[in-house]
């Protein structure tokens, strides 16, 4: 019996351990090289446009700093005195996914300015890090000199992915106000806790620390996310509003990552509605 139990313990680790070792590694690697396609999920297919919902719109072609051609849409209100909102989205689909928003917003009174990162929808080239926040300062140039629009009187709004993206953009000018929707307080961070069982912090290549970002933001902040969000947690709000340093305020919704601002209307867009009130038709901080 005893020499059954050593031949089971090297059979376990002369051949079983080291080929589960080589498969993790192989799968940590697989997360460095893979970085851009495990943050990244654009969708080239549009799969309908503001008209389908009986909003008109301009079809806005921006080029990022380093030539990159990108794709928007502006969609106007039907009385331009509530200010425009710059969306930023999240890390899936394209701008086309997000009728729901666009649609919101334009009935709270806002402009809508929403644009699709590199690789996204019909942008050109390929997404990164660093080019979401390169093609997030197109948008902001495209609205501040094309359309001479004041910067007190833009609200940037990102959601998910998008929130970081939003808050690195408001921290390098000065919108009306800046709102951070169900984003991560650090995106490795957030890796760390889906996949615990990997190296995250030492294979993570994309960085987004929003809570860092936001701490140099100068404008009012609204910071929403849900107790229910399966994906990230609250506890990443609750950072990311603990961070800011002026005025700011938390708006707890419900529902799922991916839905819990249509499931939590009744409080969503009272809140929206009140922020861009107080930060852009009143001018007030």
């Amino acid at each position: 019996m005893a020499w059954d139990r050593w031949s089971v313990a090297r059979v376990i680790f002369g051949k079983v351990l080291p080929r589960v070792v080589l498969v993790w590694v192989l799968i940590a690697c697989s997360m460095n090289w893979l970085n851009r396609w495990l943050v990244f999920h654009p969708s080239r297919e549009m799969a309908s446009t503001p008209r389908d919902y009986g909003l008109a719109y301009e079809d806005v072609s921006l080029v990022a700093a380093d030539g990159v051609k990108l794709h928007a849409w502006y969609v106007p209100a039907d009385e331009p005195s509530g200010g425009t909102v710059l969306f930023c989205h999240g890390n899936a689909g394209n701008v086309s996914h997000r009728d729901y928003t666009i649609e919101l917003l334009h009935k709270l009174g806002m402009n809508v300015l929403i644009f699709d990162y590199r690789g996204y929808g019909l942008s050109e080239g390929l997404p990164s890090e660093e080019g979401t926040y390169i093609d997030a300062e197109a948008a902001w140039g495209h609205l501040v000199e094309a359309r001479a629009e004041a910067p007190e009187r833009i609200v940037i709004h990102g959601r998910s992915l998008g929130g970081s993206v939003a808050a690195r953009l408001a921290a390098s000018h000065t919108p009306a106000g800046l709102i951070v929707e169900s984003s991560f307080h650090d995106i490795t961070e957030l890796g760390a806790e889906l996949y615990p069982w990997l190296p995250v912090r030492w294979l993570s290549r994309a960085k987004y620390h929003t809570a860092e970002y936001v701490k140099d933001v100068r404008c009012p902040v609204l910071v929403m996310h849900s107790r229910t969000d399966g994906m990230i947690g609250i506890h990443h709000g609750e950072k990311i509003y603990d961070a800011v340093n002026g005025p700011k305020r938390f708006v707890e919704i419900q529902g799922e990552h991916n839905g819990g601002y249509i499931e939590s209307a009744e409080v969503y867009a009272p809140a929206l509605k009140a922020f861009f009130a107080d930060v852009v038709n009143d001018g007030s901080r």
